[in-house]
């Protein structure tokens, strides 16, 4: 009964998501309470809903906080010489626009948001690319291939998403697989090499005039800027790295100090920091919200016994010899699974029983998240139709969404096997 019950919760949560029938906050807390009522556990459930929003606060407020601080790094202007000097760098060469529009992306993404890297790349981009003759096409395929490798990052969404539904610290999660990571974004670089390469063909005898200030914001955003600050932000945001992947501190903790220096270096004024704290507080509460969402759904799903009963089931059906795959298979779908799934139904939905079935089987069930999260929305996100990202990227770029499946999916595979087959070789994945 247990097993059929988390089997209609997932299912529910998938049909209302995947239809827009409902937000995904509203289905991940009515759906499970609902299933709950069902199973019997109708006083129970306040207690469970409780253990689960303790168990995701810290990833919560790490993600909020890292939002905010990344957010007053970019309103500084912290990353506009590095625009200006990619920009110049590029030049009339198309092999070097192609990296550094690879480059830029991968910079302006570290805030974890595709849509404010596409807003900030791809107006960037067009006008050079426009001039010397390169295709729009190679230019969203580019910048998709970068935004979506960048989004495997500790306070990226599908990392995040993962890290709450399996209840592991983000950094558990991620840390082992950087080197692998790091592959992945070397092998953009080199395919964007490989497409500049390409573009070559496709020059028209024209004379590119490099700026390489980006698009003015107006007087409001100037103001914002605080360039003599640039080493100063710079170091900040190692520092924060750093410590995030030398467990120096619990994330949330890291993200919390680091934006409180950067507000109060950059903008000392009271006034000034609660303008900048309200700039991006809608961003922040809206992908908080969904995790404190899906702190009501595992910790009900996890407490009714629902996840172990359906990981039983799927144990006495699945043969071992698949069971013990399960990290590697879920690598190898978790790129075209981004045209099936939108985030929140995969790894609210999903990942659970993919990873409870794996530790039946005496598999990590944390592999199955590190698996997931090398292509499901992260490499898949920005050619996925079930997020809005990658229609303004689409629109951004002037390109058709069939055409530019057609040229980015193979190459996002490409990189997910990548990231899949270096874990494999450093023994982060088992096989």
């Amino acid at each position: 009964m247990l097993a059929f019950l988390g089997l209609l919760t997932i299912v529910l949560l998938l049909l209302l998501v995947i239809t827009k029938k409902a937000s995904p906050i509203v289905a991940l807390i009515l759906i499970p309470i609902f299933t709950g009522i069902l199973a019997g556990f109708r006083g129970e459930l306040a207690e469970m809903i409780g253990e689960g929003l303790k168990s995701i606060a810290p990833t919560g407020i790490m993600f909020v906080f890292a939002i905010l601080f990344f957010g007053v790094l970019m309103d500084a202007g912290t990353f506009k010489p590095i625009i200006s000097r990619l920009l110049r760098f590029a030049g009339n060469d198309p092999v070097k626009i192609a990296v550094a529009t690879a480059v830029l992306a991968m910079l302006v993404h570290l805030d974890g948001s595709g849509a404010v890297t596409f807003l900030v790349v791809i107006p960037a981009m067009v006008p050079i690319y426009d001039q010397m003759g390169m295709r729009r096409i190679t230019l969203a395929s580019i910048v998709a291939l970068s935004a979506g490798t960048m989004n495997i990052l500790p306070w990226g969404g599908p990392t995040i998403r993962a890290a709450t539904a399996l209840n592991v610290p983000v950094t558990d999660l991620f840390n082992p697989i950087i080197l692998p990571v790091l592959g992945g974004l070397v092998a953009v670089i080199l395919i964007s090499v490989y497409f500049g390469k390409k573009e070559k063909i496709y020059l028209k005898p024209q004379t590119l005039v490099v700026q390489g200030e980006g698009s003015s914001g107006g007087k409001e955003q100037e103001d914002l800027m605080r360039p003599k600050l640039f080493y100063v932000n710079i170091f900040l945001i190692i520092s924060a790295i750093l410590a995030l992947i030398a467990g120096w501190a619990p994330p949330y903790v890291i993200f919390m100090v680091a934006f409180v220096i950067a507000i109060s270096i950059n903008y000392p004024k009271v006034e000034d920091q609660k303008k900048r704290i309200d700039a991006h507080a809608k961003e922040a509460m809206l992908m908080a919200s969904i995790l404190f969402a899906a702190g009501c759904f595992t910790g009900i799903l996890k407490g009714t016994g629902m996840i172990d009963a359906m990981a039983l089931t799927v144990e006495q059906i699945l043969p071992e010899q698949v069971g013990r795959q399960l990290p590697l298979l879920t690598g190898l779908v978790s790129m075209p699974a981004s045209l099936l799934f939108d985030p929140d139904s995969f790894y609210f939905g999903i990942l659970p029983l993919l990873a409870s079935t794996a530790e039946t089987f005496q598999v990590s069930g944390i592999e199955v998240g590190q698996a997931a999260i090398m292509g499901q929305m992260t490499t898949g996100f920005a050619v996925s139709p079930l997020t809005g990202s990658t229609f303004l990227l689409i629109g951004l770029a002037g390109v058709d969404l069939g055409e530019h499946q057609m040229k980015t999916i193979p190459w996002a595979l490409l990189v997910t096997l990548i990231i899949l087959i270096l874990s494999i070789l450093t023994g982060v994945i088992s096989i």
